[in-house]
């Protein structure tokens, strides 16, 4: 299922680029995706989601990794994605998004070391963990949406249109999807980390293990929480705010996925 749904995938990342971002400018489809894109996009994320299931749940066990945490974000990303097509236009994103969902679908093929969660069966842990892996997919999306809007605003101080900038909706439309992006995602993160603390007091009788995941995922929080509130008090918008979005993703990425990498990776523990 991994190589099925990475080759629908690229083969959809190829599509999209003969035929929204190369030749002339008018020749270029100006809806967003067609019924065939999509149906093709729904197949490879279904592949996407079965392998996943067969990555995390092995028997009574839940495992986990850092590869399966990539896979799962991008996985999640381009779903919603997918669910959000049907109400704005976000082209490009399937440029950007599609390319690393191949990717991350043969991550866990390439790195299989995973170690088995704890407390798995608690319905507490399955929530505080649904609420985590939606908070890494939203802003995983956002910062997409942020690369995509950087490449926009340097075409157009440039001068240059290219079919990709003529496809997207206006900056201002962008920007406004972006931050309802961030603070759907801030509301899950704060939830998690929330849920996390209370979790950790059943289990642990502390309400909170301060570790390198901690610390980072708190970093991100006071990051993200910066920019919405120099967002609805100065008005931050353009540069300003993309920088912060991937401030904030790149220390949410560094609060799981970097210290699993690092134990399992670079020292070689599960």
């Amino acid at each position: 299922m991994h190589g099925l749904a990475a080759a629908l995938y690229a083969g959809l990342a190829l599509h999209f680029w003969r035929s929204r971002w190369r030749g002339p400018l008018l020749a270029q489809p100006s809806g967003g995706l067609g019924q065939g894109e999509r149906l093709v996009l729904l197949m490879g994320l279904l592949l996407h989601g079965f392998a996943l299931r067969g990555e995390i749940f092995s028997g009574d066990v839940m495992r986990f990794s850092f590869a399966i945490a990539l896979s799962v974000m991008l996985w999640l990303a381009m779903a919603l994605y997918w669910v959000e097509s049907f109400y704005a236009r976000m082209e490009g994103l399937q440029i950007l998004g599609l390319p690393f969902a191949a990717i991350a679908v043969l991550l866990p093929l390439g790195f299989t070391d995973a170690h088995q969660l704890a407390n798995a069966g608690s319905f507490a842990f399955r929530l505080h963990f649904l609420m985590a892996m939606l908070a890494y997919s939203l802003f995983t999306l956002a910062a997409l949406h942020t690369l995509l809007m950087a490449i926009a605003e340097k075409g157009l101080h440039r001068g240059r249109i290219s079919p990709l900038i003529a496809g997207l909706p206006p900056l201002l439309t962008m920007e406004a999807l972006l931050f309802r992006l961030i603070h759907v995602a801030f509301v899950l993160l704060t939830l998690t980390l929330i849920s996390g603390a209370v979790f950790s007091e059943a289990v642990f009788g502390k309400a909170m293990v301060f570790n390198h995941k901690t610390l980072f995922a708190i970093i991100s929080w006071l990051i993200f929480a910066a920019l919405l509130v120099g967002r609805h008090l100065r008005g931050w918008r353009g540069r300003i705010a993309l920088r912060w979005t991937l401030a904030g993703f790149s220390a949410l990425l560094l609060a799981y996925v970097g210290s699993r990498f690092v134990l399992e990776v670079l020292l070689g523990r599960s």
